[in-house]
């Protein structure tokens, strides 16, 4: 005894210097190590018990349970019976001695303990593990401690960890699935009776304070069960313990209903009694007593309070959560329904001291948030359920909804809710597309809610009705979105109010566009208030509230043209001659509008407040022009179906456009705008193509600009859109007109001019010249980036188009592109300048490869072949970092558009590119860690697979016949095994990445070339992947393709299963080290002989589970012991 009392002392020595601030890092290791020696000796679990009986000190305690749960979990295998059957006796009668005096962390680790030792045990060798909990908890003094003990048991039983076997896996849910009737029926009793026994139900109750005179819709909608407590039935006052326990039970609830399956076993008696407890979450009386009689003690109590409405919304949510509902439960979902809105309703009634945002100000935050979880719930999953019960009025829940969503006292709260809305219009939407005979049955029920929510969306976006909300949004920092929140409060709203409108575009158009022509309004009027200043004008708005009054409509107008924006796809299609009145209408004011904003050149006024109404005033403009490039397909639709009645209309309509656009395109306008400008010209010249556009002054003008070397050139991106939407004119074919009308001769010399014009820095560079000093150089860089840039965009925007299109675009860049592969081998140590160039050739090689014709092709390869040579290779891998990786990755891009060429043009590249791929690339790149390139070179290896299968198997149909199966002749074999040990290679790399991206090559090579079939995969490669796919699985390094690996497993094994059953199975397990023979004899019997998928599947992740299992087991067992 004295011993283990000095030993005692020792510890808690040596945990407090361990512990201690001051104890370094290197005698830190060495109380480490003198701890985990002292715990692997045989029988320390002695001492630890002594330690737990004898000691008060917290890490002496802790590390005693560590000990403890070690040995049950690593070791118990090897632990002698008599020593577990003292274990099983001496902590449970610990537990139940100390449970009140143990801080509640270490008796909660030492129940964790406990349920371990029943994880391993019950019911053989610890029959009566269960039945103590549940006497525990029917045992007042010890009820919360049986509470905590089930939570626990729930947690680590019904979803174990990986060391148990599965057949132990199954066994333990079954037994807990046959105790779940008891333990529930245990649990409704507890709640049931601390809130009957604290319930004071007087004969005639006063009136609540927060009752209403419109009565409850329980009443008259909800047909509440008779058997239910009443609803307006106050709150009852618990006292601490019992609050405590019903916390507990309710903890276990919320976990119990995560895993169990809906069944009787939820009666509504519990639903009941778990919705009453939710009531606790909105009681804001408690709060007003709390705060009156102001101790701290009533706080924390109210707090509890609110605390366990939480507990039970979680636990509603759990079941809520729940997609497939039995037909028996339909009515209990029903009855939770009906009983959680009567909640809604509470919570959103207004009296003569509450607003509804005052009242939900009071609640916890946490409550709201679960609150708006279960309604998301309820949309997302159970209203199709519901909707047509007539005991549930679905309507009238909108009305609360909306209520509830449009006084949320948080941004996110609201963001939450308009997600639901959004569920429920794309739930409407669905609906109603599936059921058009009654379209208008199911639109009239719900048009008065969309209505309200249409008009109240529309207010929450405009300052004018909702400023003080507005300006709290932040609209600076950006989300992982890339949005700012006022970005994401305008798209959500946005979202809503066109969901709206495809149900109701009539209504939502005659609401939304009054708005809008109110504040074009104000806008168009600034004119008035123009006056000459010293550098130019002056708007002369000065007073402070007419400038707020100002700044509000002028970000009102912003909004409300995004909105318009938003709607353009609701007037084409089938849409348009019904609303083209409409949809005319706004494109004459928007065309108004950017001419306005482009003569009276707003974005250059002075103002009062420089700060707030500039960027107003550009961001309306930019708005404007946004919105009219929205309404682009519509142009294009007008353009070809009303063009003939009202061609002058048409015309009128672009020119102005035009006219619009074209004093904008310059470097004296704010970029913002420069770029909605751009981006409108693309779109007309794009999508809507008239004819008559380079005949335009206002066009000629740009063109002129553009091709004016003296000019000064715009900021990158938008001379990329404007070269592209000028070359668009002339290289698109007209919608309409027939090819002889098209005047291709014309427009090809001018698309050549374009090109000259633009390319004449670039062309006048020398080749095997790199410029010498650094200036020069860098100014050589930006012409070949600048260059480059624009005709990469040029080729990626018709590569889509007709051949002519394609045909006199090249015939414009021949002489370009000579230089370009004429500039590469000089700038071949420039990474920077190598990546832009491999951009432009793959983006050619993309789009316009069969202009360029197979001999310029093969020279363009071959220089390439040429230059990257090992070295090149290697130094761009290797030390030039990701620019060099990038530019590798480039040219293997290049090449998978090479090897997907279906003619013979480039079959003679095939050895060389494998060569370059196997020889030069893959030994550099194989092991590294790092996945830069990896990706690009395997999708080519898949890539010469999959396009040129013939390369290496030659079929013919003769042998087929013959055969049966074409046993093909086998070609370039020592290439096709190099190729495939690669891939077999990357398995066996830690690169998920890489790892999923090969499997799913394999797979597809599989699916359409019977990869797995063919001779030489059967009869010397297949086990040898299966074997390192197993082992994947077995070191749990891939968890997150358990599926995948599964399923490539069964296809694989699924060539030949006698072999895999008979040969491979046998020999995989014979090979698994950490196992004796009669565990590789259970591991072999427990695989069934199934071969369809899920059985097979199956099977191979329960012998990964049991082998993991087993040398879990093995490594944990004492040396010299004797396994039977």
């Amino acid at each position: 005894m004295a011993s283990e009392e000095a030993s005692l002392r020792a510890l808690e020595s040596l945990m407090s210097e361990f512990f201690h601030d001051r104890t370094t890092n290197e005698r830190k290791h060495e109380i480490e190590e003198l701890l985990n020696n002292f715990a692997q000796q045989i029988g320390a679990w002695r001492h630890c018990f002594y330690f737990l009986s004898n000691t008060l000190n917290d890490y002496v305690m802790m590390y005693s349970l560590t000990v403890f749960e070690n040995l049950i979990n690593k070791m118990w295998l090897g632990v002698p019976s008599q020593d577990k059957m003292e274990i099983r006796s001496c902590l449970p009668k610990l537990l139940l001695t100390q449970h009140k005096s143990l801080p509640n962390f270490i008796r909660n680790k030492l129940c964790k303990v406990i349920v371990d030792i029943g994880r391993q045990d019950w019911p053989m060798f610890y029959h009566d593990f269960f039945t103590n909990t549940l006497q525990l908890i029917q045992s007042p003094s010890t009820t919360p401690l049986g509470l905590i003990m089930l939570k626990t048991t729930s947690e680590e039983l019904a979803c174990p960890r990986e060391d148990l076997s599965i057949a132990r896996k199954e066994e333990l849910r079954k037994l807990l699935l046959d105790q779940v009737p008891t333990v529930l029926s245990l649990l409704t009793g507890i709640l049931e009776s601390i809130w009957d026994k604290h319930s004071v139900i007087a004969a005639t109750p006063p009136p609540s304070p927060t009752s209403g005179d419109n009565g409850d819709l329980v009443s008259n909608l909800l047909q509440t069960p008779p058997s239910a407590k009443p609803l307006n039935q106050p709150v009852p006052v618990l006292d601490l313990e019992s609050e405590y326990i019903c916390s507990l039970a309710l903890e276990c609830l919320t976990h119990l209903f995560s895993w169990i399956p809906l069944s009787s076993s939820i009666t509504p008696s519990l639903l009941t009694t778990i919705f009453h407890f939710a009531r606790f979450g909105c009681d804001t009386r408690a709060k007003k007593m709390a705060s009156v009689n102001g101790n701290s003690q009533n706080v924390a109590w109210t707090q509890e309070r609110g605390h366990l409405g939480i507990l039970a919304m979680s636990c509603i949510n759990e079941l809520m959560s729940k997609n497939c509902v039995p037909i028996e439960f339909e009515d209990y979902l029903l009855q939770l329904f009906q009983q959680t809105f009567y909640l809604l309703q509470k919570i959103t009634r207004e009296n003569k001291t509450h607003t509804v945002k005052s009242r939900l100000e009071e609640l916890d935050e946490s409550y709201i948030e679960k609150f708006t979880d279960f309604l998301r719930l309820f949309v997302s999953i159970h209203l199709r359920r519901i909707e047509s019960n007539s005991q549930f009025p679905v309507v009238e829940l909108l009305g609360l909804l909306f209520k509830y969503t449009f006084h949320q006292p948080t941004h996110e709260g609201y963001f939450s809710c308009m997600d639901i809305w959004l569920l429920f219009l794309e739930y409407l939407t669905s609906k109603i597309k599936s059921r058009l005979t009654d379209r208008n049955t199911v639109l009239n029920r719900y048009k008065d809610a969309l209505v309200l929510l249409l008009r109240e969306v529309l207010n929450r976006i405009q300052f004018r009705y909702n400023q003080s909300q507005l300006e709290e949004l932040d609209d600076e920092t950006l989300d992982d979105d890339q949005q700012t929140e006022w970005q994401r409060y305008l798209r959500q709203s946005l979202e809503v109010v066109a969901k709206v409108m495809e149900l109701l575009p009539t209504h939502a158009f005659s609401t939304l566009f009054p708005v809008l022509r109110d504040n074009l309004t104000v806008y168009l009027g600034l004119q008035q208030f123009i006056v000459p200043s010293e550098r130019g004008h002056r708007l002369n708005i000065t007073a402070e509230n007419d400038c707020r009054r100002l700044h509000c409509s002028l970000r009102d107008l912003s909004s409300l043209l995004q909105a318009v924006g938003r709607l353009a796809e609701y007037f084409i299609g089938d849409a348009f001659t019904t609303r083209f009145n409409d949809a005319l209408t706004v494109v004459e004011r928007l065309v108004e509008s950017n001419l306005y904003g482009s003569r009276v050149k707003l974005y250059n006024m002075e103002t009062a407040v420089p700060s707030v109404l500039k960027p107003d005033l550009i961001d309306v403009h930019a708005q404007s022009l946004a919105a009219l490039q929205a309404y682009s397909h519509w142009l294009a639709q007008f353009s070809s179906e009303v063009q003939q009645q009202n061609s002058a209309q048409f015309i009128s309509l672009i020119s102005t456009t035009m006219e619009a656009v074209a004093p904008l395109i310059s470097t004296k306008v704010p970029e913002k705008l420069l770029l909605s400008a751009c981006h409108l010209l693309v779109s007309v010249a794009t999508t809507v193509r008239p004819v008559f556009l380079i005949r335009i002054p206002a066009v000629q003008k740009i063109f002129n600009r553009v091709t004016d070397s003296a000019a000064q050139r715009l900021p990158d991106e938008a001379q990329v859109l404007i070269c592209r939407a000028l070359s668009n004119i002339l290289l698109l074919p007209w919608p309409g007109l027939s090819e002889s009308e098209q005047q291709w001769q014309d427009r090809s010399t001018n698309h050549s001019n374009l090109i000259s014009a633009l390319t004449r820095e670039y062309r006048a560079l020398k080749s095997n010249v790199v410029p010498q000093g650094k200036v020069q150089l860098e100014d050589a860089k930006v012409v070949i980036h600048q260059t480059l840039s624009i005709l990469k965009d040029i080729v990626d925007t018709v590569s889509t188009e007709a051949t002519k299109s394609r045909q006199i675009c090249y015939q414009s860049m021949q002489d370009s592109v000579q230089v370009s592969l004429d500039l590469f081998p000089s700038y071949i140590h420039q990474p920077d300048v190598t990546d832009e160039m491999l951009s432009f050739f793959l983006t050619l090689f993309q789009g316009l490869r069969v202009q360029m014709g197979g001999p310029f092709t093969e020279q363009i390869i071959q220089t390439f072949l040429n230059m990257f040579t090992r070295e090149q290779l290697a130094e761009s891998i290797l030390h030039e970092g990701s620019a060099g990786c990038h530019v590798v990755e480039k040219f293997l891009k290049i090449l998978q558009v090479v090897v997907q060429e279906p003619g013979q043009v480039f079959k003679p590249f095939l050895p060389s590119i494998i060569a370059l791929c196997m020889e030069q690339v893959y030994p550099i790149v194989a092991e590294r860690p790092s996945p830069d390139v990896k990706a690009e070179l395997f999708e080519l290896l898949y890539e010469v697979l999959h396009h040129n299968w013939r390369y290496f198997f030659k079929s013919t149909v003769l042998a087929s016949v013959h055969r049966g199966t074409a046993e093909e002749q086998m070609e370039n074999e020592n290439q096709f095994i190099a190729v495939m040990q690669a891939f077999g290679q990357s398995f066996l790399q830690p690169d998920i990445h890489i790892f999923k991206q090969n499997l799913t090559y394999l797979e597809s090579l599989n699916t359409k070339q019977k990869l797995y079939h063919k001779k030489i995969f059967r009869t010397s490669m297949l086990f040898q992947f299966v074997n390192v796919l197993l082992q994947v699985l077995v070191h749990k390094s891939h968890d997150l393709l358990q599926e995948e690996i599964g399923i490539a497993v069964y296809n694989m094994a699924s060539v030949d299963f006698d072999s895999f059953y008979t040969a491979f199975l046998p020999e995989f397990l014979s090979s698994c080290s950490g196992i004796d023979a009669n565990q590789r004899t259970v591991l072999g019997r427990n695989f069934k002989l199934d071969k369809d998928l899920p059985s097979f599947t199956q099977n191979v992740h329960r012998l990964v589970n049991d082998l993991r299992y087993y040398r879990l087991c093995n490594g944990s067992l004492p040396p010299g012991t004797i396994k039977l």
